[in-house]
C-alpha cells in the first residue's frame, strides 16, 4: 500500500513537475490556468495535451505544450528547423477556420522553454487512442487506455476527416501532406478534426482550374520533427517528387487501414533507406489483394483499395468519399445532422428533433453523451426549440446515472425550470416528473422542480391544473413530507375552492384521495377532512369525490376515523349529503353503503368500551362484597333486620303484628313463623314484578327506587336461574337479606316499578317477546328451626333483570350473525323471539363472559368494497375517469 501511494506521489510530482517547467513564464499562463497532463498529438506526438480554463471566462480549454528540452540533443541550427516547423503549423492551423478543423482559441505563445497554444477542449489524439502512448503522463489515463471506438465514431470520424480534406482540396486549394492518426484530434465531444500543418502546401495557381503544389525533395538529414511521417506519404513524394490531393487521399486510406488494424500502418519503412522501402512498397501496392484488407469492413473494402492505388488519378476525391454508402449509416448522418445543424431554421430543426428519439436507443450511450447531449443543450437558448429539444434531453437523462446527470444535464436544465413560455414545457416536465425528482439532489428540488408543479397548480389554463393534479398522484411518494404537507396540499385545496371548472374540482379531490396514503393521521383528520366541508358545490361528480376521500380515510390502515369524529363531524357531514337530489340511485347506495358501515363500527367499537368498562365495575363491586363478609355476625344480623323491616316498610304490608308491650316468650316463639311469612309475601310479590313493564327508558322521578348500580348489557345474566332461587332462599335464611341488592320496593303495590298505574293482580309485557323470568314462588325455604349456616356471598345480580335495558338479550354470535342494518330494527318486536329461559342466560353468560369483552371491533373495512356507481357529470370525461381509478 505504502508503495502504491509513493507511485502516485512521484506521478503527481512529475505532472507538476511537467507543468510547471514547461509552461513556466509562458504568456499563455496570463490568461489561462493549466492542469493536468491528458494527452499527446502532433507530428512525432511532440506536442504535450493539457486541460485548462481562461481565467476571465472559466470557459474551458486544451493547451497545447511543446517542451524545447525535446530538443536538446539537435544543434542549434537544427533546433530553430525544428521550432520554425512547428510554429508553421500552428499559424497555418489558426488561420483555417472550419467544423473539421481543429479550433484554436488563443495563438501560439513562445517563452524560452516551450512554446504553447489554446485550442477547444480536447480529449486525445486518435493515434493515443489506436494505442500510441508515446509522450503522455505516466501511468496512461484510463480513459484512454480502455477506450474502444464504436462503429459509429469510426464511421463518422472518418467521414468527418473526409469533409476537412474536401475543404482544404477545394476551397482552400490546399494540400496537407501530413495525414496521420498523429494529426487527428479527437476533441471532448468525440469529433476528430485535423490538425499539424506544418508541411502543407498551398496551390501556386490557386485561380485556375487545375491547381499546382511544389514538393520538395525528400532530406535525409533534416531532424525527424521536420519531416512527414512516412508511412502514411504517398510514394510520389519519394519517388518522384511530385504531390497533389490525390497524395493526401493516399494517406487517408492509410489512416483508414489503421483504424480497422488496432493502429498498426499497412506498410513499416526503414527510415535509413526511405528509396528502398518505398520501390518495395510500391511493388507491393500494384499487387494488393483483398486478404491484406482483411480487417476492414466489406463495404469500404473496395474504397481504401482505391485510395491506396499507386496511379493518384485512380484514388477518389474527398468529395466523392463522403458521398460513398458506407458513410450512410443513421448514427452518422445524425451525427452529421447535428454538426451542421447551425445552418437549419426551426422548422427543420423541429422535425429532426420530433425523429430523434428512435434514433437515440440505436446509439452508444457515450457517443449520446459525449456528441448530442451539448448539441440538444445548446438549442436551450431557442425557447421555440425547447419543446422539441427537451423530451431527448430527459429520455438521454433517463439513461445516465445520478451523478452523470447531476453534472452534465442538470445544470442545463436549470434556466429551463424558470421557463413559462410556451406551455408545453412546463407539460413536458409534469410527465417525466418521477425522473427529475428521483435524480435530482434534494436542494435542488425545493429550489426548481417542486416551485414548478406549484406554478402548474396555480396556472391560468384549466388544461394544465388538470394535468398537474392528474400527475402529481405518480410521484407523490418522492415529496418530501414538510414540502407535501405546507406547500401543496394548501394549493390542491385552493384550486379546488377558488376554481369555475368542474373538471378541476372533482380532480382536485381524486388527487387528495390518491395521496392519502402519504400523509399522517392526525393531519388528515385535522386538515383534509374539514376542508370537505367547505367546498361549496352540490354536483354529483363532486359528491362522490368527496365520499370518495371519506371512504379511504374510514378504511385505511395507516389512517381511520375516530368514533367521536365519526359521530361528531363525518356522519353529520354525509348523512344530508346523501339525500341530495342531484344523487341518482347507484350513488346514493354507495353514500347509504358507507354511512352504515360508519355505523356499524360506531356501535362496534362503543359498545366494547362499554362492556369493557362494566367488567371493571363489577370487578369491583365482587371486591366490596368480599371485604362486606369481613364483617361480625352481629352487625350482619342488624343490617338484615334493618333491610328487612324496609322491604316491609315499602310494600306496604302490615305483617308485623302486636306491639312493644308482647312478651318476649310469644316474640321467640313467633319468629320463625314470621319470617316464613314474610319469605312468603316477598316471593309472592316478586313474582308479580316479574311481569312488570321495562319498555319504558326512564323511571319518573316520584320513583322509590334509590341507589341503584350503575351496570351494563352483560350484568342482566349474571347468574342462572336456579342459581337466583338458591342464593336467595339461602341468603334470606342466613340473615343476608338485601344488604348488597341497593333497591328499595314502593309502597303502593298497585304501583309499577316505574310509576304507572297498575290494576292489582294483573300486570303487562311489552318486552314483544315472551317472558321466562323466574318464577320466585317456587323459592324454597327452611324448617322455622333450622339453624342459619355461614354461606359464600350471594350473587343477587339475577334480579338486575328487572331492570336492566329494554333490548331483548342477544348472544355475541347472534349479534355478528346480523345483517349490517340489523341494528336499525332492534327497536322493533321481534316475532318468535325465544325465551329467556335458564340455559338461556347461562349460555348467554358464558359468552359473554369468555369471548365477548375479548373480542376488539375491527376498524376498519375492505376499500374495494366501495362501489363507485357512474357519474352523471359531462363536464369533464378525465374527471369521472379519475374517479372510477381512485374509488371504482
Amino acid at each position: 500500500m505504502e508503495s502504491m501511494l509513493n507511485k502516485l506521489k512521484s506521478t503527481v510530482t512529475k505532472v507538476t513537475a511537467d507543468v510547471t517547467s514547461a509552461v513556466m513564464g509562458n504568456p499563455v499562463t496570463r490568461e489561462f490556468d493549466v492542469g493536468r497532463h491528458i494527452a499527446s498529438g502532433g507530428n512525432g506526438l511532440a506536442w504535450k495535451i493539457f486541460n485548462g480554463t481562461k481565467k476571465s471566462t472559466k470557459q474551458e480549454v486544451a493547451v497545447f505544450v511543446f517542451d524545447k528540452k525535446l530538443i536538446d540533443k539537435y544543434q542549434k541550427f537544427e533546433k530553430d528547423q525544428i521550432i520554425d516547423s512547428l510554429k508553421r503549423g500552428v499559424q497555418q492551423l489558426t488561420r483555417l477556420r472550419h467544423p473539421r478543423l481543429l479550433t484554436v482559441q488563443h495563438p501560439l505563445e513562445e517563452s524560452r522553454d516551450c512554446l504553447a497554444f489554446c485550442t477547444e477542449p480536447v480529449f486525445a489524439s486518435l493515434a493515443n487512442v489506436l494505442g500510441n502512448w508515446e509522450n503522455l503522463p505516466s501511468p496512461v489515463p484510463p480513459d484512454i487506455k480502455d477506450y474502444n471506438l464504436y462503429d459509429v465514431e469510426t464511421k463518422y470520424g472518418l467521414l468527418q476527416v473526409s469533409e476537412g480534406l474536401s475543404f482544404l482540396h477545394s476551397s482552400v486549394k490546399m494540400v496537407h501532406g501530413n495525414i496521420t492518426p498523429e494529426n487527428i484530434i479527437l476533441n471532448k465531444s468525440g469529433a476528430w478534426k485535423i490538425m499539424g500543418f506544418d508541411f502543407c502546401l498551398s496551390s501556386t495557381n490557386p485561380s485556375e482550374q487545375e491547381p499546382k503544389f511544389p514538393c520538395k525533395e525528400w532530406d535525409p538529414n533534416l531532424p525527424s520533427l521536420c519531416l512527414p511521417n512516412p508511412e502514411y506519404l504517398a510514394p510520389e513524394y519519394i519517388l518522384s517528387v511530385s504531390c497533389e490531393a490525390a497524395s493526401d487521399m493516399y494517406s487517408l486510406g492509410t489512416v483508414m487501414y489503421a483504424v480497422f488494424n488496432k493502429g498498426k500502418p499497412i506498410f513499416e519503412v526503414n527510415k535509413q533507406d526511405i528509396y528502398k522501402s518505398f520501390s518495395r512498397q510500391l511493388d507491393q501496392l500494384s499487387r494488393l489483394g483483398s486478404s491484406s484488407l482483411s480487417n476492414i469492413p466489406e463495404e469500404v473494402r473496395e474504397h481504401v483499395k482505391l485510395l491506396l492505388n499507386v496511379t493518384p488519378t485512380v484514388r477518389p476525391d474527398a468529395d466523392q468519399m463522403t458521398k460513398i454508402p458506407f458513410f450512410d449509416d443513421v448514427g452518422a448522418v445524425t451525427l452529421q445532422y447535428f454538426d451542421t445543424l447551425f445552418q437549419r431554421d426551426n422548422l427543420q430543426k423541429s422535425q429532426f428533433f420530433k425523429g430523434l428519439p428512435k434514433v437515440l436507443p440505436k446509439l452508444p450511450k457515450r457517443v449520446i453523451v459525449q456528441r448530442i447531449l451539448p448539441c440538444l443543450t445548446s438549442e436551450f437558448v431557442n425557447p421555440d426549440m425547447v419543446p422539441f429539444v427537451l423530451p431527448n434531453v430527459l429520455l438521454i437523462a433517463e439513461e445516465c446515472t445520478k451523478e452523470e446527470y447531476v453534472k452534465l444535464i442538470l445544470p442545463e436544465l436549470g434556466p429551463v425550470f424558470k421557463q413559462q413560455e410556451p406551455i408545453q414545457i412546463l407539460l413536458i416536465f409534469l410527465q417525466k416528473m418521477d425522473l427529475l425528482l428521483t435524480k435530482t439532489p434534494p436542494d435542488e428540488i425545493k429550489n426548481s422542480v417542486l416551485p414548478m408543479v406549484y406554478r402548474a397548480l396555480e396556472a391560468p389554463s384549466i388544461q394544465i391544473q388538470e394535468l398537474c393534479l392528474n400527475i402529481i398522484p405518480t410521484f407523490a411518494n418522492l415529496i418530501d413530507y414538510p414540502s407535501m404537507k405546507n406547500a401543496l396540499i394548501p394549493r390542491i385545496k385552493n384550486a379546488c375552492l377558488q376554481t369555475s371548472s368542474l373538471a378541476v374540482r372533482v380532480n382536485s379531490l381524486v388527487c387528495l384521495g390518491k395521496i392519502l396514503e402519504y400523509l399522517d393521521k392526525w393531519f388528515v383528520l385535522d386538515d383534509i377532512l374539514p376542508f370537505l366541508q367547505q367546498i361549496p358545490s352540490k354536483e354529483p361528480a363532486v359528491l362522490m369525490g368527496i365520499l370518495g376521500i371519506y371512504k379511504c380515510t374510514f378504511t385505511h390502515k395507516k389512517l381511520g376515523i375516530t368514533k367521536e369524529q365519526l359521530a361528531g363531524k363525518v356522519l353529520p357531514h354525509l348523512i344530508p349529503l346523501s339525500i341530495e337530489n342531484n344523487l341518482n340511485l347507484n350513488q346514493f347506495n354507495s353514500f347509504i353503503s358507507v354511512i352504515k358501515e360508519m355505523l356499524n363500527r360506531l356501535e362496534s367499537e362503543h359498545k366494547t368500551k362499554l362492556e369493557q368498562l362494566h367488567i371493571m365495575q363489577e370487578q369491583q363491586k365482587s371486591l366490596d362484597i368480599g371485604n362486606q363478609m369481613n364483617a361480625s355476625e352481629e352487625t350482619k344480623a342488624t343490617n338484615v333486620g334493618s333491610q328487612i323491616d324496609k322491604v316491609f316498610n315499602n310494600i306496604g304490608a302490615d305483617f308485623l303484628t302486636g306491639s312493644e308491650s308482647e312478651n318476649k316468650e310469644d316474640g321467640l316463639q313467633n319468629k320463625h313463623k314470621r319470617t316464613k311469612d314474610l319469605t312468603d309475601t316477598l316471593m309472592d310479590n316478586m313474582s308479580s314484578l316479574t311481569s312488570l313493564s321495562v319498555s319504558t327508558p326512564k323511571i319518573s322521578a316520584s320513583s322509590t327506587f334509590t341507589s341503584v348500580p350503575s351496570m351494563g348489557l352483560g350484568m342482566m345474566f349474571s347468574t342462572p336461574i336456579d342459581n337466583t332461587k338458591r342464593n336467595l332462599t339461602n341468603g334470606l335464611n342466613a340473615n343476608m337479606g338485601f344488604q348488597t341488592s341497593g333497591f328499595s320496593m314502593p309502597v303502593n303495590t298497585n304501583q309499577n316499578l316505574f310509576g304507572s298505574p297498575s290494576t292489582p293482580g294483573v300486570t303487562k309485557m311489552t318486552l314483544g317477546t315472551p317472558s321466562t323470568l323466574p318464577n320466585f314462588s317456587a323459592v324454597s325455604v327452611p324448617p322455622a328451626g333450622a339453624k342459619p349456616t355461614q354461606q359464600r356471598p350471594t350473587d343477587m345480580s339475577a334480579l338486575n333483570n328487572l331492570f336492566g335495558p329494554q333490548k331483548p338479550k342477544v348472544s355475541m354470535n347472534q349479534l355478528s350473525q346480523q345483517k349490517p342494518n340489523q341494528w336499525l330494527n332492534q327497536f322493533i318486536p321481534p316475532q318468535g323471539s325465544p325465551g329467556m329461559g335458564s340455559s338461556v342466560i347461562g349460555t348467554q353468560m358464558n359468552m359473554i363472559g369468555q369471548s365477548a369483552f375479548g373480542v376488539q371491533a375491527n376498524p376498519f373495512f375492505n376499500p374495494q368494497n366501495f362501489a363507485q356507481p357512474p357519474t352523471t357529470m359531462t363536464n369533464s370525461s378525465s374527471a369521472s375517469n379519475d374517479l372510477k381509478d381512485l374509488f371504482g
